[in-house]
Formats: C-alpha cells, structure tokens, sequence
C-alpha cells in the first residue's frame, strides 16, 4: 500500500523533527533558571531530563517518515 504525501514536506517534517532537540537543548538561556521546579528538582535539570525520551521519539518519528523512500526505491 502506498502512502500518500509529498515528499518535500515529508523532508521538512524530518528537518525539523532532527532540529527541534537541538534547538531545544543548546539555547541555554531558554531554560537556565530554578522554577518551575517539579518535586523538588530545578528547571534547569529537569527540562533536559525531559528531552531524553522527547529525543527519542523525534527521532522514531523521523525514521518513520524516511522509511518510506527506502522501502519504494528510486
């Protein structure tokens, strides 16, 4: 069964699903503070624990959307 969609916007999608951990991990000011804290634990910290599974499933959804174009061939 094939899959409907254009592929440019299937690249946009996986561009942005790549730099969205990026961008949400290396602009430090972004989250460099104590509160909100979440039991107990700082912002600071607990923001970046929170992109590990986020990570995860950026990058899940990104080869979900590329596996299409290995599977069909040129």
């Amino acid at each position: 069964m094939a899959r409907t969609g254009h592929p440019r916007l299937r690249r946009v999608a996986v561009a942005l699903l790549l730099l969205a951990p990026a961008a949400g991990l290396l602009w430090v000011p972004w989250y460099a503070g104590a509160s909100p804290g979440l039991g107990g634990t700082p912002f600071f910290y607990w923001y970046q624990l929170a992109w590990i599974p986020g990570c995860g499933l950026c990058l899940l959804a990104a080869y979900a959307l590329t596996r299409h174009d290995d599977r069909h061939g040129p």
